[in-house]
């Protein structure tokens, strides 16, 4: 019998299977939804996962956007794998001590849910850098464990930040309750998509970052630009001091 390849060949293989069957539902979920394809990004959430793991993403699958929830430990991959071209995601809440290393290593921040930290994150955004993608969080399910704003203060919040000067607004985000009814999943998804298309009336939104491993097919239905998906691409997560 052939031998299973070990260690880093190993782990590429596995990734690399585990991105194809992603990318085969992300594909099959477009064509599903008459959508174009390649219509929808694959965020990588790649939070607690080693850099390695990363690395042989990018290096098997050509991955290049993942996303990040732990500052300290999004600043420290990002150092170890400086000669990748990556662009990295923040999508995790977000403190006002934290917003300055966000600002000035991010490429993208999606859980942006109050004006005072976007406009922290302007301010501190580097003169040489371009603007920083952002989307605003939306709380679609008024879950009060949840980030986010309300369906009622996104439109006066969202116009707000598009007027911050080293910020750009692409869209918005949600984390809907988790569900395994399709239609329950597919309802959230298009408060969310609703949302966007009112806002679109006088702001230029492009994204809508919502949809992960259990719901990515509904979020796609639904409209989703960005899913975000962990556990299906890496296996399942150790939670450690980083955390």
């Amino acid at each position: 019998m052939p031998r299973r390849p070990s260690g880093k060949a190993g782990l590429m293989s596995t990734i690399a299977t585990q991105i194809a069957k992603v990318v085969t539902r992300i594909r099959e979920a477009e064509q599903a939804a008459g959508r174009p394809l390649g219509s929808v990004g694959l965020l990588a959430v790649s939070k607690t996962q080693p850099a390695d793991a990363i690395r042989q993403a990018h290096v098997a699958a050509g991955l290049r956007d993942f996303g990040e929830n732990y500052l300290q430990e999004a600043l420290d991959k990002q150092l170890q794998l400086a000669d990748l071209p990556l662009s990295w995601h923040f999508i995790g809440p977000i403190q006002s001590n934290k917003t300055r290393p966000i600002a000035e290593h991010f490429d993208w921040v999606h859980s942006v849910d109050r004006l005072k930290i976007a406009e922290r994150l302007s301010a501190q955004r580097p003169a040489q850098l371009p603007p920083l993608n952002v989307c605003l969080q939306v709380n679609v399910s008024l879950e009060p464990s949840k980030s986010g704003c309300s369906l009622e203060e996104a439109p006066a919040l969202a116009r707000a930040i598009a007027q911050l000067p080293n910020l750009r607004l692409r869209g918005l985000m949600a984390i809907p309750a988790p569900s395994d009814d399709p239609q329950q999943q597919r309802a959230a998804f298009a408060r969310l998509r609703q949302l966007q298309q009112a806002l679109s009336a006088d702001l230029a939104l492009d994204t809508l970052s919502m949809g992960m491993s259990q719901d990515l097919e509904a979020a796609i239905a639904e409209g989703a630009t960005w899913v975000r998906i962990g556990t299906a691409l890496f296996g399942a997560r150790t939670y450690g001091a980083s955390a």
